[in-house]
């Protein structure tokens, strides 16, 4: 049984949760303390789905005190955060952060380049005992399931 954070919003999850249905995965939508999804039978394993690295670049840039904020609570409820981010492409590991284009270096010399964001996820994740994973936005669902420890597809 997976729970899904109520803030999430129905459009964006809408092939996540046709792969619940497919590996007939029972969920429910309700306020989660932290992150998007969680399995009842493991509370202390969540995850937090970020739609690319744009919007991980904001988490960390504008939004750095929220989100760690967030990674914080975390923490001290013992609860695992794993970031899984549905970038795609050439985007499979954190190593690969590296070699990312960031769009806002058009319009802004201050913005961060791949190498810097690489650098502060990568702090992020050993200063807050959290992972960053990505996927292709097609495959979400299933990960979520396989992180979550779930599913009938092995």
């Amino acid at each position: 049984m997976i729970q899904i954070d109520s803030r999430e919003k129905a459009k964006a999850i809408k092939n996540i949760i046709a792969e619940f249905d497919r590996q007939n995965v029972q969920y429910y939508t309700s306020k989660l303390y932290v992150g998007d999804y969680m399995n009842l039978d493991n509370p202390r394993l969540i995850i937090d789905r970020k739609q690319n690295l744009n919007e991980i670049y904001g988490n960390l840039c504008q939004q750095h005190k929220r989100f760690t904020d967030e990674l914080s609570r975390a923490n001290e409820a013992g609860i695992k955060l794993i970031i899984l981010v549905e970038h795609g492409g050439t985007i499979k590991t954190l190593e690969d952060v590296k070699g990312w284009y960031n769009p806002r270096l058009k319009v802004s010399p201050y913005a961060w380049d791949g190498m810097r964001l690489f650098k502060v996820m990568y702090t992020t994740a050993k200063k807050y005992n959290t992972e960053f994973l990505f996927c292709n936005k097609l495959q979400t669902g299933k990960r979520i399931i396989e992180l979550l420890g779930g599913g009938n597809d092995g």
